[in-house]
This record gives structure tokens, C-alpha cells and sequence, in this order.
């Protein structure tokens, strides 16, 4: 019951979004049919354009199609680029989609490494330390202090881009260099795209880590207290054992809902992130589309990015159920 009712009000918010972008467009006072044929069109130009894309309808009728053109995937057209803002979409996400992925992992990675010493009574760690410090800078000086450190200093790794000058981007389905590397048999440039991937991904990550380090540590140090975990230890299961079976899953379910939250502050890092190290995906397109005063391609990537967060909290939502049946239960 709780899932059906998620989905349902999921649906309801997602068509309210829509309302509210549409609202937007007829709000804000840019010309959009100007944008398009140009200030100096003659004025029969222009309305001929108007009318062709139903500019000229009732607000109802335009909503109404307006939903119809979303059904398709229809964003608008990008009055900077002249495509169609899906087309830039499909063309810049795979970078952003790569970089956030690896930003995940490492998050994931260092918040485990972070929370499990703690919670098992060792008290404070390096790794713990390190991450709270990090996080607490703004993240365009934590990205400007890792490319001084790890690239200009140390030169362990470059300092922007995908790949090198000199790399052809692989060819592959997925637009993710690393894995389309290791699909066509070039280990050696999936390889390439990790080192680019480090310094942005890590900067992205520490956020992540931070938040969820804290609230694993919260939620396994309560788990830990239970009358189940002591009966486990007693039956002579190995702390690691202890920790895996019955102390991971039980914990889950608040670092679980902070991911969504995660999700939606590494969207508007990501903005600064790509733009410092020339990171060719959504962020710096927006970026480029805000200077240019392209509202087609603003509000289509804020529908496309907030129907995925909502979708993705939806998720998260369904999967805190079956992790908690008590959630399903209410």
C-alpha cells in the first residue's frame, strides 16, 4: 500500500512541476518566438512562427500540449545551440552521468571507511577527520586546492577534461569513457579517463561522504546497542561478520534517504565542479545557456534533472520499504 501511494503522489508532484516550468515560460517576459527567427524579422515572420508553434492558443490548449511534447521527450529547442534540447541533452549527460557516478562510489567508499571505526567503538580516524575538514570548505576552494596539490604540484593527475588531447573518445553505446573503453577492448584508455575522472570526482564525492559518514555512524551506533547484535557476538560470530549480516542492513535505511538529498546538492555542485576543470556535461551546457539568456534549455534541463530526482526519490522511498517493513506497514 505505501509503494502504490509513493507512485501515485509521485505522478501528482511530477505534473505540478510541470505546471510550474509552463507557468514559468508565460511569466518571464523574453520573447521566445524573437529568440528563435531573430529581433530584426520582419513582424509577418514572426508571427507565422508563433502560430506554428501554438503560441497563439489558449493557456489550456498550450498546457495540453505542452504535457504532449514532454510524453515525447520534447524539451524545447535551445535558442543558443538552434537543436533541440533533448538532442543536447543526450549529447552532454553521459559526461555528467559518469563524473556523478563516480563521485558515489568514492562517496560511498570514504563515508564506510569513515563510519565503521567509529561505530565500532575506535573512536575518531584520519579518514573521518579529513572528510569533515574538506566538507566544510566551500567546494570551489576544495576543488581549486586539489588541482593545485594533485595536479599542479604532485602532477599525479591532469587537471581537466574527459581525456587527453591526444586520446580519441572511444566509440560505444553508453557515452561513459571508462566503460566504453573496456567494451572495445582499450583498457588503456578507460584507464586515462579514471585519472581524469580523480581530482573532480573526489572533489564531488566529499560532500557525499561527509553526510553519509555521519549519518551511517549515527544509525549503526544505535543498531550496535541492540539486544540481536550482543546474541550474535555471543554465538562467537566475528565482529566483520556481525557487522555484515546484521548490523549493515539494519542501518541502511537513514543513510538510504540521504542519498536523495545528496543527489540534489551534487546537482548544483556539479555546476561549479564541471566549469572549473572544463568538464564537458550538463553543468557547464547550463552554465553556458544561463550566459546566453537560453530559457528553452534552462527550463528543459530543470524538468529533465527534477523529474529524475524525484523519480530517484521515489526509489529511495520503495527501497527504504523493503529494507524497513514497518515503512510499508503505515
Amino acid at each position: 500500500m505505501f509503494i502504490a501511494k509513493r507512485l501515485i503522489s509521485l505522478v501528482g508532484i511530477l505534473i505540478a512541476m510541470t505546471f510550474i516550468v509552463f507557468s514559468l515560460q508565460q511569466i518571464i517576459p523574453a520573447d521566445p518566438v524573437r529568440a528563435i527567427v531573430g529581433m530584426n524579422a520582419p513582424r509577418a515572420t514572426a508571427e507565422a512562427r508563433r502560430k506554428e508553434l501554438g503560441l497563439d492558443q489558449p493557456l489550456p490548449q498550450r498546457y495540453g500540449r505542452y504535457l504532449s511534447r514532454l510524453a515525447v521527450g520534447d524539451l524545447g529547442v535551445s535558442t543558443r545551440t538552434h537543436r533541440p534540447v533533448a538532442v543536447d541533452l543526450a549529447h552532454f549527460l553521459p559526461a555528467s552521468a559518469e563524473l556523478m557516478l563516480a563521485a558515489f562510489a568514492v562517496g560511498i567508499t570514504l563515508a564506510l571507511a569513515a563510519a565503521l571505526p567509529n561505530a565500532a567503538g575506535h573512536g575518531g580516524n584520519a579518514v573521518a577527520t579529513g572528510i569533515i575538514a574538506a566538507s566544510s570548505a566551500p567546494i570551489f576552494l576544495v576543488a581549486q586546492v586539489f588541482a593545485l596539490i594533485l595536479w599542479y604540484w604532485l602532477g599525479w593527475f591532469p587537471g581537466g577534461g574527459r581525456l587527453g588531447p591526444d586520446t580519441p573518445p572511444p566509440d560505444g553505446p553508453t557515452g561513459l569513457f571508462v566503460l566504453d573503453g573496456l567494451l572495445n577492448g582499450h583498457p588503456s584508455t578507460s584507464i586515462e579517463a579514471l585519472y581524469h575522472l580523480a581530482i573532480p570526482a573526489l572533489t564531488l564525492a566529499l560532500p557525499v561522504a561527509a553526510a553519509l559518514g555521519r549519518a551511517l555512524t549515527s544509525s549503526m551506533t544505535g543498531v550496535l546497542r541492540q539486544t540481536y547484535v550482543r546474541t550474535a557476538r555471543a554465538k562467537g560470530l566475528s565482529e566483520f561478520a556481525v557487522v555484515r549480516r546484521h548490523v549493515l542492513r539494519n542501518a541502511a535505511p537513514v543513510p538510504v534517504a540521504m542519498v536523495g538529498l545528496q543527489f540534489q546538492q551534487m546537482f548544483m555542485n556539479i555546476l561549479i565542479v564541471e566549469g572549473l576543470f572544463a568538464w564537458p556535461g550538463v553543468g557547464s551546457y547550463l552554465v553556458q545557456a544561463f550566459a546566453a539568456s537560453d530559457l528553452p534549455a534552462i527550463l528543459g534541463v530543470s524538468i529533465a534533472f527534477g523529474g529524475c530526482y524525484l523519480v530517484l526519490a521515489a526509489l529511495i522511498d520503495v527501497l527504504q520499504a523493503l529494507l524497513d517493513p514497518r515503512i510499508e506497514a503505515r
